[in-house]
This record gives structure tokens, sequence and C-alpha cells, in this order.
């Protein structure tokens, strides 16, 4: 992958770099710190992600809306008036005598002003249906939320393997300053005695010195990713702070991303919107009350003021959208069939990059293999050139060849190692069983 070749062109820039306070600080100032974990960074980095904050929002957003669409099922109460001239009024163009009764004359000028009650009986299941799309989209919603986070996962687990991986070159130095320092030793005995040139012996204190310099350049990088990373986690992470070298984890094929789950919510939003358009063309059934007071009343044959109510069941069916209910179907059904062409090329995606991963994997493992190889016959090489230094026989020069190539084999090994858990490690993010 290419952020191997990434990391190990990083580390041949920054040479093999070793904290020179790892040389100098004595043990007895460390103080015992539990080591982190990668489950621990992500835990921490996802509960500090701002983006995180959202998800309360929307929670709270959506029980409003689910409240809201609640209150459907309340009375409704409306207040009306209104105030009219009209060109004409009913009128009679004869006169019938009865005794005691007078046909009325009707005013042009009528008013009118009422209230009424309006109690939902039955809405052929719009609220039940508003319900359910209210907890689809605030699914949505979430699920947008953690398919923006989860790549939060690789950038933790490729911070905290580069950690690992410079801890790892740190000790190794520590192998070279020793076998160095063992030169040093042994050719300043030669030359006290006159059998070793000084020079051999400031050939030796310069690679210490070069061994010493590099671990400045890694100390400072282990410290600038650990800074990262604590911002991450939003904590301050003291520079003795540990990170835990991982054990292989047992791979599943199974894929459990967060992208999954929102292409389900996507599809079953499409289906309750088939549900909502059945709904909209049932009728409603409602009671009312209403009561008001105008001119003319309730009675016709009144010209004066009056109060008056009347009460009934209303049914109220609106089939107009019948005309583009099915077009409607046929809309839904087609963005049903593009969101599941949309996960089945994530699938397909994802199970790219688990061949790849797998194919690290193992090229992984068989390099392990011949490292340690390598690296036993390279420490028997630098053993049997320690001798031969101090008998004089090749110049201090040779040894560090010697030592070098053997640490070169150790660096090889360690960057095999990192790689094969950073392989498997982004299998389990690549897949979704990072974090359980």
């Amino acid at each position: 992958m290419c952020y191997y070749k990434t990391l190990c062109i990083h580390i041949l820039k920054k040479s093999i770099p070793v904290s020179l306070m790892l040389f100098l600080q004595p043990a007895l100032n460390a103080q015992p710190v539990k080591a982190l974990t990668l489950a621990d960074l992500y835990a921490m980095a996802k509960v500090n992600y701002p983006l995180i904050r959202q998800k309360d929002l929307l929670s709270k957003s959506s029980g409003y809306t689910v409240e809201n669409l609640a209150r459907g099922y309340l009375p409704v109460f409306s207040l009306n008036a209104q105030s009219t001239y009209q060109s004409a009024v009913t009128s009679f163009p004869f006169k019938i005598p009865i005794p005691g009764f007078t046909l009325p004359n009707y005013s042009k000028d009528q008013y009118k002003i009422n209230g009424e009650i309006d109690q939902l009986l039955y809405d052929g299941g719009l609220i039940k249906t508003g319900k359910k799309q209210a907890a689809v989209n605030d699914s949505i919603s979430e699920q947008n939320v953690e398919v923006a986070i989860y790549p939060l996962a690789d950038r933790i687990t490729q911070l905290f393997f580069g950690v690992i991986l410079l801890d790892e070159q740190l000790n190794s130095n520590k192998i070279v300053n020793a076998d160095i320092q063992n030169g040093i030793d042994r050719t300043s005995a030669l030359l006290a005695n006159g059998q070793a040139f000084k020079s051999n012996l400031d050939i030796l204190k310069a690679q210490q010195l070069q061994t010493m310099q590099s671990s400045l350049e890694l100390g400072s990088a282990r410290r600038s990713s650990m800074e990262m990373i604590g911002l991450f986690i939003n904590r301050t992470l003291e520079p003795a702070a540990r990170l835990e070298l991982p054990a292989e984890p047992i791979l599943n094929q199974d894929v459990n991303r967060p992208e999954l789950l929102l292409y389900n919510y996507q599809i079953k939003a499409y289906d309750l919107q088939d549900h909502f358009l059945e709904a909209q063309i049932r009728p409603k059934v409602s009671l009312f009350v209403q009561g008001g007071y105008g001119r003319p009343g309730l009675n016709m044959l009144s010209n004066n003021f009056d109060w008056y109510y009347l009460g009934g069941i209303r049914l109220n069916w609106n089939l107009g959208n019948l005309y583009t209910l099915k077009n409607q179907k046929q809309i839904n059904a087609l963005n049903r069939k593009i969101v599941d062409a949309e996960k089945q090329t994530f699938l397909f995606n994802v199970s790219l990059s688990n061949i790849q991963q797998t194919e690290d994997i193992s090229k992984s493992r068989k390099l392990i293999l011949i490292d340690d190889s390598i690296i036993s016959l390279r420490r028997s090489v630098k053993m049997a050139a320690l001798a031969q230094l101090e008998n004089g026989v090749i110049t201090a020069r040779d040894y560090i060849t010697e030592v070098n190539a053997e640490d070169q084999a150790r660096s090889m090994y360690i960057l095999h190692k990192i790689q094969l858990l950073l392989a498997q490690y982004n299998y389990l993010v690549s897949t979704g069983n990072l974090i359980k």
C-alpha cells in the first residue's frame, strides 16, 4: 500500500532516530504509566470529535418533530369573522296576509363571527406514518454523522502504528548504541596498550554521536505524533505516555460498516413514503362543533342578530392524489434500486480493498520469516567482527559496517512486523470490525 511506502520514506528521511533522553535519563526517574490501547484512543477520539455533538441535536430535533405530529390528534380550534355587503337579499314579491306573521326584510349588510372545534377521528394513517418517517429520518441523519466520523478510525490507526513504529526503532537504536559503546570500550583498551589507532576510536565515537543525533530527530517526530493523538482525544499526553503494541487480531470477513446501516435506513424511508402516499388517498373523518353570533343567524326568517351553534361529523375524501400515486410509487421503487446499487458498489470496493490487505498480510508474514534468518546471520557476523576489532584484524569502520548491517536487518524486521499489524487492523477498519 502507498501508506507503507510513505512510511518507509519518512523513516529514511528522518534516519533511524532515537531519543537522546532515552540514553541519558535514568530508569529510576520513570513512573509507571498505563499504556493506551488502540481501542482506548478510538473511543476517546470519537467522544471528543466535534461532529459527534450533532447527534444529540438531531435527536432533540426529531423529538420535537414526533411531538408535533402527535398533537395532530388534539382538538383544533379556529375562529372566523366576516362582514359583507351584498347587492341583493332574499325578498318576497308578494305578501301573504297571515294573522300575526310578517315577512322579514333582510339587510344587505351581514355579519358573522364563529368559533369551531374540530376533533380528528381518522386520518387514514397519516400521523402514524409521519411518526415513522420522522424516526427514520432521524436515524438517517444520525447515521450520516456516524459515516462522517468513521474515517476517524483510519486516522487514529495510522497515527497509532506510526508511534508504535517509532518506539520500535527507538528500542532498536538502543541496541546499536550499546554495540557501538562496546566497540568504544574495547578499542579504548587496545589504544591504552598501544595496539590500536586513535582514529579507530574517533570513528566509533563519531558514529555514536550520529546515532544520538538521529535519536533527537525521531524523538521529536514521536512527540509531534503524540501531540496530534492528544488533540484527537482532547488530552495532554505526557512524554512518558506509552502505546500498547496490540496482538494480532482475528479477522472477520463480515462487513459491519456504518454505511450499510445508512443504506438500509434510506431504503426504509422510501418504503414509508409508499405508505404515506396510500394514507393520503384514504378518507379523513372528524367531529366538529361550531358556535357563533351574527346577522342573520340560523333562523332564515329573522333579520336580527342572534346566537347559534351546530355540530356533527365531517368526512373529507380528496381523490386528487390518485392521479399521481402510481408514478410516485415508481419513483420510490427507482430510488430504492439506486440506493441498493450504491450499497453493492460500496461492498464491491470494500471487497477489493480486502483482497489487497489480505495479500499485504501474507507478504508481511513471509518477509518476517526471512528477516529472522537474516538477523541471526548478521548478529553472528557482527560478533565475529567485534572479536576481529579487538584483535586488530579489522578497522573500526569495518566493525561499524557490520553493526549497521545488523541494525538494517533488525529495522526491516520491525518494519515488516508493524506492516503486518497495520495491514490486519486496516482490514478491520475496512470491514467495520475495528472496535467491538
